[in-house]
Formats: C-alpha cells, structure tokens, sequence
C-alpha cells in the first residue's frame, strides 16, 4: 500500500502557524451538534419525528457528499457544522420514534440492541480508514448512503403517541392500522377506534398544548429534578468517556488496533448494560456504571507506568462502562421525559455530553500541577453524576408519560389516569395509552409475533439509528498517519468523537435474532 496519504493537513497546508486550524475543524463540528440538538429537539416535537428526520437525512446526504468536494477550508467548516445539526436531528428522532412505538417490556432489549451498532460501525471503521487513505473519498463513500436512508425514510410511520397528543387522532389511527396489516393483526383494526384512543387519552389530550419550550424543563418540580440529574449524568459520562480515551493514546497502540480493541471491549459491556436494565432496573445501572467507571479510573492511578499491560486493560475496562452508561442514559432518558416535551428534552440535556466531551481535553492541563490530577477529576465527575442519578425516578416495566402532569403525578402517587387503565387489553376491545403504538404489535401476548413484524419495527424504527458513521467519520482522514511530507497528529478524543456508530451489513441477522429473543419472552 502507497504511503502516500491525501489529508486535510496536507492538502490545505495545514501546519506550522496554520496547525491550531486542525483542531478548529472538530470544535466548529461539535458547535453544530449542540446547535442541532437544540433546534431540532425543539422543532420535533412541534412539527412531528418523522418530517424533521427526513430532513435531517437530507441536510446530511446533501452536505456530506459536499463537504468531500469543499474546495477550501473555511467552505468545509461550513459544511461540517451544517452536517452535525443533521446528526443531532438524526440521532434525536431515531431514539424517541423507538421508544416511542417499542411496548413497555422490550424497551430494554431494543434499547441495547441498536446500540450495538455503534460497536460495529468503530470496528469497521477501522478497516475503512486503513484502506481509504484519501479523505475526499472515505467522506464519499460514507455520505452517499445517507440518500438510501432519506429515500426510504418517507416510509416510517410518525409517532402515534405525538399524533394523538397534537390532535391528530385520525393520521394516529391510520397509521396504527397500517401496522397491525404489516404485522397481521387484521382484528385489531376493528377494534382500534377514533373512540377508543379518545376515551383512553381524554385527559392527556385535554392537558397537552400545542407547544413546549425548554424553559418547561424546569417549571415543575418534577420535570427539573429530572432535567438537573440528566444534565449532571450525560456531562460526566461523556467526559469520563473521552477522558479515559486520550488517556489510552499515551499508550503508543496503533490508532487503527486502538479501534478495534474499543470496539471489542464494548460488546460484553453492553451485554453487561442489558442484563443490569432487565433486571436492576434504569436507576441502578446508571449508577453502577458511572461508579465503577469511577472506581476504575481511580484505580488507574495507582498503578505503576511501567505496567502498560494492565494500565491498558484497566483503561479499556473504564471506557467499557462508560460506553454502558451511554447506553443506559439514552434508553433512561426516553422514558424519563413525557411525549409533548420529549425531544426538547432529549435536545437540551444531550447538549451536556457535547459540552463534556470538549472539556476532556482542557482538564489534561492540570497534568502539568500533578500527573494524577486530570484522572482525579474524571473519576470525581463520574462519582459526582453517580449521586445524582440516586434522584431519578424508576421507569423499568412502566408506561411513557404522555404529559407533563403525568410525570407530576407519578411523583406525587396519584397515578394519572392513563396509567390507572395501563391493564386493559385489546382482546376486550380497550387500549391503554402505552399501547398506542404497539397495540396492533402485541395485542394477542401469547402468540408468537413473526419475522416481519419485526423488520417493520427495525426498518422504521432503528435504521435512523444507525445512521451516524458517515458524518463522524469526515475528520478520520485528517488523523491517519502522514505521508513523506506530512505527518498528521492523532487525537483519539477527536477520532472516538467522529465515528461512534455505522450501517453494517447485519441487518437480517439483528432481525432474526431480536424475533427469537421477543418469542422466549
């Protein structure tokens, strides 16, 4: 293979007085994420999941393939912050449409599921970046999918829970019935009424306004406990999680090993995350993991440099958990906020683990007061977002609120009435709002449900998803290693932060296996 390699730096003279740029291109990045993730959070739950993420997918197809055409720097910046709003409408949308039509008791296994797919994209990223040494293409090739994913995207059903609660009764009972016929269920469409999803959401109906603000994240009381604690969770998850990534980096690994190994440590710590979730609970995953992430990290300290086997076992155990609390926070977070003001929510407090993530490197400074400082306050942090999450409520094998009175209810014990009807079955012709979108999926419990209701729920439903590796991988060819004239620095925090997930070819396999998995339970 050619050592010659075409990258930013090299391609646009990247160095000397001009170096500090580099590093611009990954700020400028992430100040789209936080951006997106504000406005599109917003917009969504304004106008609906499904028309801002199919025009999330477009703004990213679009200006992805672009940004491998720039012709300049400053155009590429442009370019790349447009494209991370895009990833924050994406990712955003794709979450609340999952547990939004996923039921109650395979919320935790679809949850970690899909999150595998982060694991999988960081592994073949690895591949990709070691055989696409020019930057111009691997942008290409890891942009042009997403016109697959807008084309299709027409395709997925809007949020039946959103519908109702904008008073859209009619388009939320259309698209019910559309997929009890996919799924087979041709009796639920009799049953599944204008009148009966009235009678069990009057009072969600009657209670919702057309539009929520984020400054509703902490009016009530409820809603800012909850509100505070996540930001505190996802602040120091993220920056526990790239804290101990640059840690790894001082290790001298080849960046493209150091990819696969993370990907690999990642797989049993999410089996670990499913079976704490099935079983422990939200509350005490989220607090176990952050914990022993902290108890890690600390341990790391004492353990002399010269031992960089087990310095390195311990660091990629720390990520490990780390990577099983941002499993856990995403899926935590869903069912914590209530439809009418999810995605505002989801928006504002995921903004923290943007802003987590690019104060890791600023701490590395304090390595200059005392080598052991910088991991004392990524370990701190962690034990500090521990605490707070002893504050969140328990959302295991419970219903989504749909409004924010609901929330306010659960806390007080009076239970809203949605809730109160939470038992009544199809079979008897009723329906309870947690099965508004999935009452045509699991109407008859104990029939085993088919293959192709479960393509349905992941085309739909987990596709948005896996969407993310074409935009995080834009900056991996700036950090391969240089060519004769040039050699590019490698900032792992940066490379972990580009390419977290990817569309692989297992499609039809996570299928068959979620169908045998949902059939057991």
């Amino acid at each position: 293979m050619t050592n010659s390699i075409s990258t930013h730096l090299s391609q646009w003279d990247l160095v000397c007085s001009l170096h500090p740029l580099k590093q611009m291109i990954q700020t400028i990045y992430m100040g789209g994420v936080l951006t997106g993730a504000i406005i599109y959070g917003g917009l969504s739950d304004r106008f609906g999941r499904k028309s801002v993420l199919i025009w999330s997918y477009l703004q990213l197809a679009v200006l992805g393939c672009s940004s491998a055409l720039s012709p300049s720097y400053t155009v590429y910046c442009i370019f790349r912050f447009l494209s991370g709003m895009a990833v924050s409408g994406i990712i955003l949308n794709g979450v609340s449409l999952k547990v939004e039509w996923i039921p109650t008791k395979t919320r935790t296994l679809v949850g970690t599921l899909t999150s595998f797919f982060f694991t999988f994209g960081q592994m073949i990223l690895a591949g990709l970046a070691y055989w696409l040494r020019d930057w111009r293409k691997l942008q290409l090739v890891v942009s042009a999918p997403q016109f697959i994913f807008f084309a299709y995207s027409w395709w997925y059903a809007e949020s039946s829970r959103w519908l109702v609660l904008n008073r859209r009764s009619e388009e939320a009972l259309k698209s019910l019935h559309r997929v009890a016929r996919i799924n087979r269920k041709p009796e639920i469409i009799n049953k599944l009424t204008l009148e009966v999803l009235h009678s069990h959401m009057s009072k969600e109906i009657e209670s919702s306004r057309s539009s929520f603000t984020a400054f509703d994240l902490l009016k009530t009381s409820q809603i800012r406990r909850i509100s505070i604690c996540l930001i505190a969770v996802w602040f120091s998850t993220s920056f526990a999680y790239y804290g101990l990534a640059m840690d790894l980096q001082k290790f001298g690994v080849s960046i493209y090993l150091m990819q696969i190994i993370f990907g690999a440590v990642d797989i049993p710590a999410k089996f670990l995350a499913l079976g704490l979730l099935s079983y422990l609970g939200r509350r005490v995953s989220q607090v176990s993991c952050l914990f022993l992430s902290a108890v890690i990290i600390f341990a790391n300290i004492f353990v002399p440099t010269d031992m960089q086997s087990l310095r390195t076992t311990l660091a990629c155990l720390g990520k490990a958990f780390t990577s099983a609390s941002f499993t856990t926070v995403y899926l935590y977070t869903g069912e914590l906020y209530p439809t009418v003001i999810r995605q505002t929510g989801m928006g504002f407090v995921s903004t923290m683990a943007r802003i987590g993530s690019m104060a890791a490197p600023a701490v590395l400074i304090l390595d200059e007061v005392f080598p052991a400082l910088p991991s004392m306050v990524y370990g701190g942090a962690a034990v500090l977002a521990s605490g707070f999450a002893c504050f969140l409520p328990e959302t295991l094998n419970k219903p989504l609120p749909d409004t924010i009175e609901d929330v306010e209810d659960n806390r007080s014990g009076r239970g809203s009435g949605s809730h109160l009807k939470e038992g009544m079955s199809l079979k008897e012709g009723m329906v309870s709002p947690d099965d508004l979108g999935v009452a045509t999926r699991y109407t008859l419990e104990d029939q085993p449900v088919s293959l192709q209701t479960e393509w349905l729920l992941l085309s739909c439903y987990f596709v948005p998803l896996f969407h993310l590796t074409p935009t995080k991988l834009f900056l991996l060819c700036e950090f391969l290693p240089g060519g004769s004239e040039t050699t590019a620095s490698f900032s792992v925090q940066t490379f972990l932060l580009m390419m977290r997930d990817m569309e692989v070819l297992v499609f039809t396999v996570i299928c068959k296996l979620l169908q045998f998995l949902l059939e057991d339970l």
